[in-house]
């Protein structure tokens, strides 16, 4: 569950029925479940007290929705990645975008580091980035990533050594 205030929702991985650490099968077979009990050409009747059809379509659309993002390695990558910064209460010191990162070049990936306060580093590297559906590309000395318009993130990056975190914003249209 997920608290902001007075509000509280219910995770993809509740809706669906799975732990967070569920594999793609365990996923997908919850799925089918869940959408043959709440489809609403399948629906037993609940009650005759309730509104069947419009519990049975809400059921379904979050179902839909839930499968929607987790039986993607992309979506629930960054669903992931959320979810963690929103259940552990991360404020965030500050929005930086990739232009504010320093960019090393170690090999086979790209380490992107920020100054913290304290002295030490936010770090993301590439790999992780490319993880979540954002790879880097380099075009001559210009890094950039490549990214689909439809999703515009962002990623929390926590510091090395106090309790500060960043969030890197991706903006599609200002990293091309």
């Amino acid at each position: 569950m997920i608290e902001s205030g007075y509000l509280t929702k219910k995770t993809h991985y509740e809706i669906l029925d799975v732990k967070e650490d569920a594999s793609f099968e365990e996923i997908r077979a919850c799925y089918r479940s869940s959408i043959l009990s709440f489809h609403p050409d399948k629906m037993l009747m609940i009650s005759e007290t309730s509104n069947p059809e419009q519990e049975s379509g809400s059921k379904f659309l979050e179902v839909q929705r839930a499968w929607e993002i987790l039986g993607d390695p992309k979506s629930r990558g960054l669903y992931d990645n959320e979810l963690r910064s929103l259940t552990h209460g991360s404020a965030t010191a500050e929005d930086i975008r990739l232009e504010d990162l320093s960019i090393e070049d170690a090999g086979n990936v790209f380490e992107l580091s920020y100054d913290c306060r304290c002295g030490d580093y936010f770090v993301i590297d590439s790999s992780e980035l490319a993880d979540m559906g954002y790879p880097l590309l380099k075009n001559g000395c210009k890094i950039y990533l490549q990214a689909p318009r439809s999703l515009p993130a962002s990623v929390v990056l926590p510091c090395g050594s106090c309790s500060l975190k960043v969030r890197l914003l991706i903006n599609i249209e200002n990293n091309k």
